[in-house]
């Protein structure tokens, strides 16, 4: 645009409306849009008019919806720079160069109108629109830490209650599922992904008292790859999936003994009742009360670590032993008594297998949801750790699969005694070493200081912060200031999240205002404001109100 232009003015005495019969006919007016558009230079005007009988078209007489090929052809090429030399051509003999002038949209709206993209080429599912600028967003992290964009393929997501987390969850994990992905949901408190994971062929596995069972200490996929090993590969993976299974046990022994951590010496005692019971087993897998029988056998290698007299020594041998091992007893005996708090659920074999052609895979714990803090975190606890054995025996075997795992409400296996954050910390490092995107998923911050000490809290902060992708739903002002503390936000990434918190009105009826709106961010980025709007198909896959269907 130059930085001036030339109105031709016409003359006082013309008559406007021999001018109008001139060009649209005998008896005619033209109307102000006709007249305004003939002094831009569009339309028929008196001179053309007189060449030819056919109609004259101007934006007035051409539909609405036109193509743009058809209207540019109706309306006639465009005028030259210097506009057309005739009455109301806008002609001019000499154009100056335009005057730049730079501003943004939100200030000069009229006089560029046009939205400009957000720079979001980002690659992945396609999880939603920009909120503003109606591009697709694509949501990867697996693909974003191929493309330089993340190091960590963690995933948190916030949000208050109805705001769609799980929604958001499960449209990437259908879309990861679609790209060649595994997704083991370990441990389902509401049964939430049962609908969407028999979708997609995958297999529901129901834990509980009556119901299917998890051997803490069964290897899984491993034993297989195990026997099919050989030399130092084997020995390698034999110590790898014991250490993972002592690891588990020492958690449950923490969790049933309200939250006292193992001594070293119940350490080696544990170690070595596991690996009796592992011997007498043969080519099964031991079950908790093996190893109960094998403490309370009291062989000479489990003496030594208690430094008391041997089998075949005289004396009060056996009294001492179990005056030793009384406590340590007792508490491995409450996993797998009746007045223990999680028996017959993980006292028995395993009553499932996993292969490696399944594309989804669900514990599920609905069946203990109601139960005490201590019976839900064992059973997530026992859930994770299986599920990762899954990963590590795909490694191992060299049938490599992405998985994919959402866990929902991870602060209540982790709150139940102290030390537990570490070894879920521990295993959110690992990511990308066995490529997996595990996604976090919790409703408040606060959450975080329901853990039992300074020492949690503080790391789970930091497992919070490293999760290279964070996605948020609708927050208050409170929780976005808590959040602010852990990754930084900008003040309008702040404000657009908060106005999603609530819904406006009391009027029923309404949708809550953030219900399906998310922030993604990461890192020091722009937060990319996406709205995801589901297929119908997907309504019924992710529905989470099916309990008031009737109402």
């Amino acid at each position: 645009m130059g930085n001036h232009s030339v109105l031709t003015i016409s003359e006082p005495d013309r008559d406007v409306h021999s001018d109008d019969e001139a060009v649209f006919g005998a008896g005619e007016r033209a109307t102000m849009g006709q007249r305004i558009l003939q002094k831009m230079g569009f339309g028929a005007t008196p001179a053309e008019h007189d060449d030819s009988d056919e109609e004259a078209v101007s934006i007035d007489n051409v539909p609405m919806h036109m193509p743009f090929d058809m209207l540019n052809a109706a309306l006639g090429a465009p005028p030259p720079a210097k506009g057309r030399r005739r009455p109301f051509g806008g002609w001019s003999p000499n154009v100056e160069a335009g005057t730049l002038y730079q501003s943004t949209t939100a200030e000069l709206p009229g006089f560029y109108p046009f939205p400009a993209p957000a720079g979001a080429r980002v690659r992945g599912v396609p999880f939603g629109n920009h909120l503003h600028t109606a591009e697709p967003i694509g949501l990867d992290p697996a693909q974003w830490l191929k493309d330089g964009l993340v190091t960590n393929t963690g995933i948190w997501m916030q949000g208050q209650p109805g705001v769609g987390k799980s929604t958001g969850l499960k449209r990437l994990g259908m879309g990861l599922v679609g790209f060649g992905f595994m997704m083991i949901v370990p441990g389902d408190l509401k049964d939430e992904y049962t609908r969407m994971v028999r979708a997609m062929g995958g297999e529901v596995v129901r834990l509980g008292r009556g119901h299917e069972s998890l051997n803490p200490l069964d290897r899984g996929p491993l034993v297989a790859v195990i026997t099919a090993s050989t030399g130092g590969e084997k020995q390698q993976l034999m110590a790898l999936a014991n250490s993972r299974r002592l690891a588990l046990l020492e958690s449950l022994i923490t969790i049933v003994g309200e939250g006292k951590q193992l001594t070293a010496t119940e350490r080696l005692l544990l170690g070595a009742a596991v690996a009796i019971a592992d011997d007498a087993a043969g080519d099964d897998e031991p079950i908790i009360p093996a190893v109960l029988e094998a403490i309370d056998h009291g062989s000479d290698p489990l003496r030594k670590i208690m430094a008391v007299p041997l089998q075949g020594d005289t004396g009060s041998g056996d009294l001492a032993y179990q005056r030793e091992v009384r406590e340590f007893r007792n508490a491995v005996a409450l996993l797998c008594s009746d007045d223990g708090p999680i028996r017959g659920m993980f006292d028995r074999p395993s009553s499932f297998k996993v292969t490696k052609d399944m594309p989804a895979l669900s514990l599920s714990l609905s069946a203990i949801e109601d139960e005490s803090d201590d019976v839900v975190a064992s059973a997530m606890l026992c859930a994770s750790t299986w599920a990762t054995s899954v990963v590590e025996a795909q490694q191992a075997s060299g049938l490599r699969r992405n998985i994919y795992q959402p866990r929902d409400e991870v602060w209540r296996a982790l709150r139940a005694a102290p030390g537990l954050v570490e070894k879920e910390d521990r295993a959110t490092r690992l990511n990308r070493h066995r490529g997996m995107v595990t996604a976090q998923s919790t409703h408040s911050v606060t959450d975080l200081d329901a853990l039992p000490t300074i020492e949690d809290r503080a790391k789970a902060r930091g497992m919070a912060a490293r999760n290279g992708v964070k996605i948020l739903g609708g927050l208050d002002d409170a929780e976005m200031k808590r959040l602010h503390e852990i990754t930084p936000f900008t003040s309008r990434e702040r404000r657009l999240v908060t106005q999603w918190s609530a819904p406006p009105t009391w009027v029923p009826g309404q949708l809550h205002p953030g219900r399906g709106k998310y922030l993604i961010k990461s890192g020091a980025r722009m937060g990319l404001p996406v709205r995801v709007v589901l297929l119908e198909e997907e309504i019924k896959l992710y529905d989470t109100d099916n309990a008031w269907e009737g109402v």
